[in-house]
């Protein structure tokens, strides 16, 4: 066919990464990929909004234009920047799949009905909190997908977060006591029960509340995880295990202190009515406070045998230095 590249040796993955490139929308620019993300967008909006009934399960329940964008764009952005990327230059299939179950993640505990569960029952509450800060930012930094992402992306939104003031901000951001700092204080600091009971009657204080997990928590692990020595990686691995570590503690105090309270800490779920009402509020409660307790010391331990597991890959590809051995005769008297 004329126009298609072939080689005698590798035309069908040519020709497999030109027609990926032309389903893509790659060479017909970034136009048409936006027109039927807002078209789903529009179609999702327009059903949720008026015939909820008919949103099957894996929908959004409750139709946010700002999280449908974040996670479709970033879909597209990635598959975009894979298409674009040579062949032998992509990722691995273990790291793609990695950053779409983060992605998935994040999208089931936010945008599906899960999130109304979220909102009436706390140890749910909690289990959407692990994922937005633990789970799905874990998987999302694993997948090492930033250059690809960024290939995907619109001449001008690289041009924009390449400028010197928003790199700043993130290398502020990602300063390892700063960074373990609001990893585990924005963990504390929504669970303080006024600031949470306000959070949750509040559906915009909700909004930054939910946020404010899933951007912290992939700025600390695509920090901890990057698999890369320093430099070009901003901290030594020895650093990024104790961060992994150092953060487990605190985490692990806060689900102890409300795993153990004999006190309705958040009546906010008495208020609006439990989702299980055979489940009372210590017992949500104690089950809540075994969410926070648990998980996030796991992923904490997992996360510092993956930087182990890197820095091992690491010493083993970088060449010895050579030892030159000193002659027999110049050591005999």
């Amino acid at each position: 066919m004329p126009g298609r590249p072939y080689s005698r040796r590798h035309g069908n993955d040519v020709t497999v990464e030109r027609d990926l490139e032309q389903f893509l929308g790659v060479a017909h620019g970034h136009k048409t990929w936006l027109a039927g993300v807002l078209a789903l967008g529009a179609l999702l909006y327009w059903v949720s909004e008026f015939h909820p009934t008919a949103m099957p399960v894996w929908a959004p329940w409750d139709f946010s234009w700002l999280e449908y964008l974040a996670t479709a764009l970033a879909l597209v952005w990635f598959l975009r920047g894979l298409a674009r990327t040579p062949t032998q230059a992509r990722l691995s299939t273990g790291r793609r799949v990695a950053f779409l179950l983060g992605i998935i993640a994040l999208y089931a505990v936010t945008q599906t009905r899960f999130d109304y569960m979220a909102q009436h029952m706390f140890f749910m509450n909690r289990i959407q909190h692990v994922v937005m800060h633990h789970i799905g930012p874990f998987l999302i930094a694993l997948g090492c997908a930033g250059k690809t992402i960024n290939q995907g992306m619109p001449r001008w939104l690289r041009q924009l977060l390449a400028r010197r003031p928003v790199e700043s901000v993130i290398r502020v951001l990602q300063q390892p006591a700063l960074a373990a700092f609001l990893f585990v204080g924005l963990f504390y600091f929504w669970l303080i029960p006024p600031i949470h009971f306000r959070a949750m009657i509040d559906h915009r204080l909700y909004a930054v509340m939910n946020w404010s997990m899933v951007l912290d928590g992939i700025l600390f692990w695509s920090l901890v995880l990057d698999p890369r020595p320093k430099p070009p990686a901003r901290i030594s691995f020895g650093t990024r295990i104790a961060l992994s570590i150092g953060v487990m503690f605190p985490q692990i105090i806060l689900g102890a202190l409300i795993t153990f309270s004999t006190r309705d800490l958040y009546p906010f779920y008495d208020l609006c009515g439990r989702l299980f009402p055979s489940i009372g509020a210590l017992e949500d409660q104690l089950i809540g406070g075994i969410v926070i307790w648990i998980p996030p010391s796991m992923m904490s331990v997992i996360g510092a045998l993956v930087v182990l597991r890197a820095f091992q890959v690491y010493d083993e590809s970088t060449p010895e230095e050579p030892t030159h051995d000193i002659p027999a005769s110049l050591t005999v008297g």
